[in-house]
């Protein structure tokens, strides 16, 4: 079986540039950095479909592999639906096709090999040591696909005292310490709104198999990524970690502010919120002037950030009485051009009316086989030398089984109709 894949192929056969000096070849200008580039997705939920949805923006051919039946566990998670798809699932799966294997059949797991044959990087989410039971560990992999970038998302890592607990982003953002620090100054804490664990695991490795593919690139050989949700929050907790492990400094939580800025919060206006911040002396000295209080800037208690901070409760009630005094459209027409950060607190709907979303192309319109048209929240990174492509939809559970099993491993009708009879791969039709 010829391994497929953009990394093994001779150098210029396309373009691009050498690692080793940089130079262009020849080439199209709108071949995709991950083209030919074949990932085998044995991930479900956020962090690993994530990242693979990544992947796929780019251009590479993401075969993810599913659950006879049930697939993807967040086929089920809602409301809300559309017809039977929930939109949880459509969130992450752009770009992906789907083949419905059972891999607990031994002919599932011989699938499964084979795909890693055919593929440059398989993902997995699986607890440790899973897979291994199956047959599909690192090591077992690696014996038929000696190529393979081989990523691991686990909760707590490979090994260690935590490693066999399931890893979930509420559980690893306790423990890591987020939901320490996040919520009101004098309240409980608070998970944030969004799976932010998970989602910066997910592009922790994105960014980990983009570099394992260049190291293939150089050294021909595969290797094995372990990421985990825990020391992706630890990474992600920087300046309040390093706080704490050069100060000693306990960290808090400030609700919208910030423990070593202020102003740096959200101020309730007389209809919403907005958030302002001045990160040095000449910037407070523009926000009161704006907020007409120019008396603030010679003020003894306020002439530094380190004042600032130190007489934080003071300020602070003196800004919020003076923002409530406002409609939020009115402050917002008198911090525009001002150098000022600031913002309102947006709700969903304004979020998707605001013209520099818009601008930006984050909502991204597809053609969904069984539901029709669905808007989904387009990539965050654009691109000067290839064109973003028209996106193909989350895929139906099995949708592309017999062509992966044709097309990418050649099995022939009788094959594939006997894989189907015994319920080893499942088919799903689009009508």
């Amino acid at each position: 079986m010829a391994l497929c894949g953009l990394l093994r192929r001779l150098p210029g056969r396309r373009g691009g540039r050498t690692l080793a000096t940089g130079r262009p070849r020849p080439g199209p200008a709108n071949v995709k950095p991950l083209e030919d580039v074949k990932i085998l997705d044995l991930t479900r939920v956020l962090a690993g479909p994530f990242a693979t949805m990544n992947l796929g923006d780019l251009g590479a051919e993401v075969i993810k592999v599913e659950r006879p039946g049930s697939g993807d566990d967040t086929r089920t998670w809602g409301p809300p639906f559309v017809g039977t798809e929930s939109t949880y699932f459509l969130s992450v799966n752009r770009n992906k096709k789907s083949i419905a294997i059972d891999i607990k059949d031994p002919s599932g797991v011989k699938i499964v090999k084979e795909l890693a044959a055919a593929c440059d990087v398989l993902v997995e989410n699986y607890v440790p040591g899973k897979l291994l039971e199956m047959g599909l560990g690192y090591e077992d992999i690696n014996k038929v696909a000696p190529h393979i970038v081989y990523c691991s998302i686990t909760g707590y890592g490979q090994t260690g005292p935590m490693s066999q607990r399931a890893g979930y982003d509420a559980v690893a953002s306790a423990v890591s310490g987020l939901m320490h620090i996040t919520g009101p100054e004098d309240g409980d804490p608070v998970r944030p709104g969004v799976a932010m664990t998970d989602l910066a695991t997910g592009l922790y490795a994105y960014g980990a198999i983009m570099a394992g593919l260049l190291q293939k690139y150089k050294t021909g050989k595969g290797l094995h990524i372990d990421c985990n949700l825990l020391s992706s929050q630890v990474a992600c907790l920087t300046q309040v970690a390093a706080n704490y492990l050069i100060a000693r400094k306990e960290a808090r939580r400030w609700g919208t502010a910030h423990g070593s800025i202020v102003p740096y919060q959200a101020f309730r206006t007389k209809d919403g919120y907005l958030v302002v911040g001045a990160g040095n002396d000449q910037q407070f000295a523009v926000v009161c002037k704006i907020l007409s209080l120019p008396e603030l800037i010679d003020d003894a208690r306020f002439k530094t950030n380190q004042l600032r901070v130190q007489n934080r409760k003071e300020l602070i009630g003196i800004l919020s009485a003076r923002f409530a005094e406002g409609m939020t459209t009115k402050w917002l027409h008198l911090f525009e051009g001002s150098g000022i950060p600031y913002g309102p607190i947006n709700s969903m709907q304004s979020v998707f009316a605001e013209p520099q979303v818009l601008h930006n192309g984050l909502v991204m319109e597809m053609d969904h086989p069984t539901v029709g048209k669905i808007a989904v929240p387009g990539p965050a990174v654009r691109y000067s030398q290839f064109p973003m492509s028209e996106p193909r939809p989350p895929p139906l559970l099995g949708q592309h089984t017999e062509e992966i099993l044709r097309n990418t491993l050649g099995y022939d009708d009788s094959a594939v109709a006997d894989l189907l009879r015994r319920g080893v791969v499942e088919q799903h039709e689009v009508k």
